[in-house]
């Protein structure tokens, strides 16, 4: 299946990713399905539901991406009505708790309930859902992934690196198509796309497929791969899961592993014990692009080398092969929160052979430009700052309130001159408007004269910029450094034979319109003798 991350298409297909735009910076995501596998019992099958309304999935899928889609009227008090979920005992609970003669009678009657339940969730998931019916208000944007949406978007389980970082380290470790790139620190899968995407080239399957053709072989294309290690178990787990619902297995391979022990090679058998079949399990990621998210980096870059560490047992024959690409150099990136870490790292790579070694840190400003409607004569408007813009303004306002003022009063002295049985309320308002009758006349002047009443809405106010408050950032400090490519006798010999020392490439300068025309006059003269 292809990634709607990569190559989306025109429209949003069933069971792959796409994100609901709701506002800005506020995206859902959500793997579209043609029924409802959450179990929640709607009768127009999977729905989502935000504060701008409720969505069938049925109103979403098969739409061209970058629709707006308008919300349905859904009940959501019949959820759960149909399909009562029993609570799941916790492990916690399990091995705390005994077995009494009441819960094995319940647990019996809920193994009893099970299959009915199961059935029930079959024959919904082959009923057809209920046909959508649209509401009065609430609509949303269908856009197909990306990885600066996703990284807005996704589930927080670790600290994330934000689009400026991940960039920026992308720009920097030269990552094109092709590439092989290693990821230590999964986390929450952030980095994990970003990188996905610049090595792509295609997918691995897409050779499979192609005929062979007898007279001319097929070219052989070098496609792109991401090899993301972490340490923690779930964390791994739940990654992995991403990558098979986001359509990118065979671009990106996920390894549960402790990297600063074990290392970065592929199909590495840890619980071997000989070198030589530890070896023999392994396979080299022969990486160009190395990015090291983990709290001590420095503990992994004995790993990174273009020497085959020997191995362990201490057989002197063989050796574990290098993670990295023998042929080009290799960049490296590590993220780090705290100074001390860089320090260490900086020192690490020196002692390693790694060279340019620089430390960037990374602040991204977000600078928004909106219009702002400041004046009374704004009052009532969405958005506005309803305050004086001037002491005059100021002044005639407060003219207008203190004639309002002696107006009800003198409607209260009339009233109870005549006897009158008149309400307050009514006597309130005839005051009141006499007064901002006048109050028009005054106050209002001054918008008139300025003729805001003939401004289009969207020039209204005047033009601001102002800084976000908050940098969608992660403070930390970017190692980067190079590591030359591995340079063998062999290659030195090669270079002298194609380029010996005493021999002088001489610079040959591109002919002029003038010389060539001049050559070819001459040539026709001598063919004409």
């Amino acid at each position: 299946m292809p990634s709607p991350f990569l190559t989306p298409g025109d429209q949003a297909p069933l069971d792959s990713l796409a994100l609901l735009h709701l506002r800005r910076d506020q995206t859902v995501p959500t793997i579209l399905r043609a029924h409802d596998d959450e179990g929640l019992g709607y009768n127009e099958g999977k729905v989502v539901n935000t504060r701008f309304g409720s969505f069938p999935h049925s109103t979403l899928y098969h739409k061209p991406w970058g629709s707006q889609i308008v919300a349905s009227k859904v009940d959501t008090g019949s959820r759960g009505r149909r399909n009562l979920k029993r609570k799941a005992p916790t492990a916690d609970n399990d091995a705390d708790s005994t077995p009494t003669p009441t819960t094995a009678v319940n647990e019996d009657a809920a193994e009893d309930e099970t299959p009915a339940i199961q059935q029930e969730q079959q024959q919904q998931q082959q009923q057809k859902p209920k046909a959508a019916v649209a509401a009065s208000s609430g609509f949303l944007h269908l856009l197909y992934p990306t990885p600066e949406l996703w990284t807005a978007s996704l589930p927080h389980r670790t600290q994330v690196v934000y689009t400026p970082d991940y960039s920026y380290i992308l720009h920097r470790l030269c990552v094109r198509p092709g590439s092989s790139v290693i990821e230590a620190g999964a986390g929450s899968g952030s980095f994990t796309h970003a990188a996905v995407r610049a090595v792509f080239n295609g997918y691995p399957s897409d050779q499979q497929q192609q005929p062979e053709s007898a007279q001319q072989p097929p070219k052989k294309r070098k496609y792109g791969k991401v090899h993301s290690f972490e340490f923690h178990a779930q964390r791994a787990s739940k990654v992995r899961e991403e990558i098979t619902q986001h359509g990118l297995d065979g671009l990106v391979e996920v390894t549960h592993r402790d990297v600063y022990e074990d290392g970065f090679l592929l199909n590495r058998d840890t619980a071997s014990t000989e070198g030589a079949s530890e070896s023999a399990s392994s396979t080299s990621p022969k990486a160009n692009a190395v990015f090291l998210d983990l709290p001590a980096p420095w503990l992994a870059l004995r790993h990174l080398t273009r020497e085959c560490r020997q191995q362990e047992t201490g057989t002197a024959t063989g050796g574990i092969q290098s993670a990295l690409d023998p042929t080009t150099p290799v960049y490296i990136c590590t993220f780090s929160p705290c100074l001390e870490q860089s320090e260490r790292t900086i020192s690490a790579m020196r002692q390693l052979g790694w060279l340019q070694i620089e430390m960037v840190e990374v602040n991204h400003r977000r600078i928004e430009v909106k219009r702002e409607k400041y004046g009374l004569e704004f009052e009532g408007a969405r958005g506005a700052v309803v305050f004086p813009r001037t002491v005059d303004e100021a002044v005639a306002k407060t003219r207008t309130i203190e004639e309002r003022t002696r107006r009800f009063r003198e409607a209260m002295k009339e009233r109870d001159a005549r006897g009158d049985e008149q309400s307050l309320g009514e006597a309130m308002r005839e005051g009141v408007e006499e007064g901002v009758e006048d109050g028009k006349a005054g106050a209002g002047g001054a918008g008139e004269e300025d003729g805001e009443e003939n401004v289009p809405s969207y020039k209204q106010g005047r033009l601001i910029h102002r800084t976000e408050p908050d940098l969608k950032t992660h403070t930390s400090w970017l190692v980067f450094a190079v590591l030359p490519r591995d340079w063998t006798e062999a290659d030195e010999q090669r270079c002298r034979e194609k380029w010996p020392a005493h021999k002088v490439i001489e610079e040959v300068k591109p002919k002029g319109k003038k010389q060539l025309k001049r050559e070819e006059r001459e040539r026709k003269e001598k063919e004409k003798q």
